[in-house]
């Protein structure tokens, strides 16, 4: 079930946002996941990514971070929260994160965030604070440097020329810091391969620009086979191959 929620920020603001809950009634408290959008913003493509990872059995919700004013300053001040680690995009998403955690039926001990291009710069900051057990970005900025980490799976376009050095440097922090992690470059694909282009003119010059923008559907489907995996196991802590009888193979 998929329905718009407010919540309320730390200076007051009601910040709006798509909340999506699996079907039927849970036996137990369900992990959470926040879903942090691309620079696109809200939209249906969005919507159908927490639809489908709720069918998984986590609780998704959607910040809506653009809604504090007109888009392009709300896209250029996150854009420059993911580059310099701060900002008040990040106040917002954790009074996001409370939010969720606090809903009926949701684990607080069990949250997750999981982004997409900006999204995913979000996703490897907020995997910095000890608030998330898994963070599962999509071609995010990577920081230069990580102090900690929560496990993180991530998941790269080799022919994206904008974020080329950002799997290796990546791979080292999260080596460094031993923490549990699988990060993958798909090299067939560039930015945003895990999603649908969200018009018609996207579809046509993505592929043209540098960050070689294209939906892949055998990328998108391997990506999302790890992250649910890592998912179930960091979130559900059920083993990665532990998966409902529905999923498995014939």
């Amino acid at each position: 079930m998929q329905s718009d929620v407010t919540f309320r920020c730390d200076d007051g603001f009601s910040m709006p946002g798509v909340l999506t809950n699996p079907d039927g009634e849970p036996e137990a408290a369900r992990p959470g996941l926040l879903l942090i959008y691309e620079a696109f913003g809200m939209n249906e493509e969005m919507a159908e990514v927490a639809r489908d990872l709720a069918g998984e059995g986590w609780t998704v919700l959607i910040p809506d971070l653009f809604a504090r004013g007109a888009k392009p300053l709300c896209v250029a001040r996150c854009l420059r929260t993911v580059a310099t680690g701060h900002g008040p995009a990040l106040d917002d998403l954790d009074a996001a994160r409370r939010y969720l955690s606090e809903l009926p039926g949701v684990d607080a001990e069990r949250i997750g965030v999981i982004g997409f291009c900006m999204g995913g710069g979000f996703a490897l900051l907020l995997a910095m604070t000890g608030q998330y057990q898994a963070s599962a970005p999509f071609y995010g900025m990577a920081p230069k440097t990580m102090p900690r980490s929560c496990p993180v799976v991530a998941s790269y376009g080799g022919k994206d020329l904008a974020l080329k050095p950002m799997p290796a440097r990546l791979e080292r922090n999260l080596t460094e810091l031993g923490v549990p992690h699988d990060v993958k470059v798909y090299p067939e694909v560039g930015h945003s391969f895990y999603t649908k282009p969200v018009n018609r003119v996207m579809e046509l010059v993505g592929p043209y620009t540098p960050l070689r923008l294209g939906y892949h559907e055998p990328s998108a489907k391997d990506a999302r086979e790890r992250v649910v995996a890592f998912f179930r196991q960091h979130l559900d802590g059920r083993p990665a191959d532990d998966q409902p009888a529905d999923d498995q193979q014939s």
